[in-house]
């Protein structure tokens, strides 16, 4: 049986330390966090009550995402970019939600910025032989304790479908103010991980019990920080990653009264925005936003996040909601679902593993040597009725 063990990745800040403690590999951070006083999670009304200055976002996140575009441009040319070509992982499914197999590549149509462009390489893949990881990250910074702690018999029930027996290797992580704990290693035996999830369970406990609020900004920098960390972790592994990540996601900051951004803040925004887009391309990770609870008004509206999934060409269209947990999975080829039952909600999911289809093509040119250019990317097949999911964008010389 494999065991339970764990590492760990940095929540916050600009340098780190390791520190190992009671056989967990943690970092440290070096660089001080502003903590919020009281207990329990600001909703997002509140949120608004304290940042009409800005003061406090200028002194948290956007040191953040100074540090946050210098850590990308260490990155290496993506994975899912060799050769000059562009790879994409497209499910095609019928509008009941069902994937579609069985189709050619004389079926598909790739556009970019709505000019079809030629497919340099095509490949049908699904079932257990699919070089497919799935990654389920129980989010505890955005997700109130009673919610986590309902959540582990349903992740339970899920590990030990089918006998235990996994149809693609499973890795646990989990995301606490201290940073991210995630196993080493995936595993396709549900029942050994289960056992590791029980093991995890009383220093979830202890950690969220003494652990102080967070304002909005602060959830938003932590959040984000594992976003980008995990891809630079995962980049390093071959084939597709898709991520549940359960929560009902981070706070926007977009909106009337919220946060206003200046021309210098929306520059420094779009950078990150670059650096994220292209470090999920990089590891070919696929964002799932899995809400266990329902529309949560503490981040967003039902399906508010919607005005946000259109990709960002300009600085001048960068806003905090462009990197929403949701838009994020929208814009990687993932799903958004909504449901107190998660076994339903990692069944519907993980189907997208069943029937899949690796397009590499060649990108369009862009004119002149402009860095950080916006390619909208489309794909079509030929039968109708059939919707396409895929990353649906990308910015070429980041």
């Amino acid at each position: 049986m494999q065991s339970a063990a764990w590492s760990g990745n940095q929540a916050t800040g600009f340098s780190c330390v390791l520190e190992e403690n009671g056989g967990f590999q943690r970092v440290s951070n070096v660089y001080p966090r502003v903590a919020a006083q009281g207990s329990g999670v600001w909703p997002l009304s509140r949120a608004k009550e304290t940042m009409t200055t800005g003061t406090r976002l200028g002194a948290i996140v956007f040191a953040f995402l100074s540090s946050f575009v210098l850590a990308q441009t260490k990155q290496e040319t993506p994975a899912s970019e060799t050769n000059g070509k562009i790879y994409l992982d497209a499910v095609v499914s019928t509008n009941g939600g069902a994937p579609v197999a069985g189709l050619e590549q004389k079926d598909f149509t790739v556009l970019d910025n709505k000019v079809a462009q030629p497919i340099a390489s095509f490949e049908a893949l699904g079932g257990e032989k699919a070089p497919v990881e799935v990654l389920v990250v129980v989010d505890a910074v955005n997700t109130s304790f009673s919610i986590v702690a309902a959540e582990r018999d349903q992740i339970a029930r899920f590990l030990h479908a089918n006998g235990g027996h996994l149809a693609h290797p499973v890795k646990l992580a989990f995301f606490t103010e201290k940073g991210l704990e995630m196993q080493p290693q995936p595993s396709t035996d549900g029942n050994s991980l289960s056992a590791a999830l029980d093991s995890y369970e009383v220093r979830l406990r202890t950690i969220r019990r003494s652990s102080g609020i967070y304002g909005a900004d602060e959830r938003l920098q932590l959040s984000l920080n594992m976003v980008r960390q995990l891809a630079q972790q995962e980049a390093a592994q071959p084939g597709r990653k898709m991520v549940f990540w359960i929560s009902p996601g981070w706070p926007m900051l977009s909106g009337p009264n919220v946060v206003q951004l200046t021309p210098k803040q929306q520059q420094q925004l779009f950078a990150n925005i670059v650096a994220l887009s292209t470090g999920l391309r990089a590891a070919r990770m696929t964002l799932y936003a899995l809400d266990p609870v329902g529309a949560d008004e503490s981040v967003m509206h039902g399906s508010y996040y919607m005005s946000f999934v259109k990709g960002v060409a300009k600085p001048r269209d960068a806003g905090f909601g462009k990197l929403a947990l949701q838009v994020l999975a929208t814009q990687t080829g993932g799903l958004v679902v909504n449901s107190n039952d998660l076994t339903e909600l990692f069944g519907r999911c993980v189907k997208d593993a069943e029937a899949y289809y690796e397009i590499a093509f060649v990108p369009a040119p862009d004119h002149g040597e402009q860095r950080d250019v916006y390619h909208q990317v489309e794909v079509k097949v030929a039968r109708p009725g059939l919707p396409v999911r895929t990353l649906q964008g990308y910015y070429s010389n980041p």
